[in-house]
């Protein structure tokens, strides 16, 4: 299975390392690789670090992170070789770079897949950058190819609603506000096999899970496709379902983003979802799986 890949874009200042650095230490048992230009980027708190290795840091809890300077792809290559295998892999993308160019070349390299594009912004800066003569033209096309928007330091702006109407005039992605990047592992990355959110309470509170059985044969794309329509709050779904021939398959969605892939054919069957307490709409979402879904034999 092709080792899934989450980019983290966004412009200058807009939070990407903070983000970074509370998914290690909030990986919910995840084995993350986490690939950054320069260690010098990413602070990590040295009392998570257990070791070096030329340009890897181990961390605890199975994680790793890697510099990779002007090499990216080799630095993939290294990371399909580590034992144990990391569970997911994330790259903090340079706050210049336009998010959709690094997925690009993920797609080409072969063992990796492109799980999803999150971009960041800053809550206070965000309409000014996005005005700004120079720098406005990157900040609007990284939020136009997010898959998620994580609207951060929203503690800092007297009127949030107010931004994120901005920001929804610039992209189609949902958008997940947040403060210090406390955003829990499962709702930005895959998280197979724990779909669990974890965190601190006051964060994950904010989120709302639905478990959804799949005891009966199951249409997998589309499963997929409602799952990942854009009027049932869903922020991330996964799981397995069984079609009507009796093959199993696993589902992933980030917001827009779905895709289906073979699995074995002894899958646990069941679906979760996640979404925000206020758009998150479960009798909806069970009645849309229950009129679309059901496997035609």
């Amino acid at each position: 299975m092709n080792l899934p890949v989450t980019i983290i874009g966004g412009y200058l200042g807009a939070g990407k390392t903070t983000l970074v650095n509370y998914l290690l230490r909030n990986a919910g048992g995840l084995r993350l690789a986490v690939l950054v230009n320069e260690f010098g980027t990413l602070p990590i708190d040295e009392h998570l670090i257990e070791a070096r290795d030329g340009r890897m840091v181990s961390v605890v809890g199975g994680c790793v992170c890697c510099a990779y300077g002007d090499d990216m792809a080799a630095a993939m290559m290294d990371l399909r070789r580590l034992a144990p295998r990391p569970d997911h892999v994330v790259i903090e993308a340079s706050g210049v770079a336009l998010p959709a160019s690094v997925a690009g070349t993920v797609s080409l390299l072969q063992g990796f897949s492109v799980d999803g594009i999150v971009v960041l912004v800053d809550a206070e800066t965000v309409q000014g950058n996005a005005a700004h003569k120079y720098m406005g033209d990157t900040v609007t096309r990284q939020l136009a190819q997010a898959d998620l928007v994580v609207l951060n330091k929203t503690d800092l702006v007297a009127d949030p609603a107010a931004v994120t109407g901005f920001v929804q005039g610039h992209t189609s992605a949902p958008i997940v506000p947040a403060t210090g990047g406390e955003v829990p592992s499962a709702v930005l990355l895959r998280a197979f096999p724990n779909p669990t959110l974890t965190g601190p309470a006051h964060v994950v509170s904010v989120y709302r899970t639905l478990s959804i059985p799949a005891d009966t044969p199951m249409d997998p794309r589309a499963t997929a496709a409602v799952l990942a329509s854009a009027d049932l709050g869903i922020l991330r779904a996964k799981g397995f379902v069984q079609d009507a021939a009796g093959r199993c398959h696993a589902i992933q969605c980030v917001a827009r983003r779905a895709s289906v892939m073979p699995a074995a054919p002894d899958a646990s069957l069941g679906l979760v979802a996640i979404g925000l307490g206020d758009t998150f709409d479960a009798p909806k979402i069970r009645a849309a799986l229950a009129m679309a879904c059901v496997a035609r034999v």
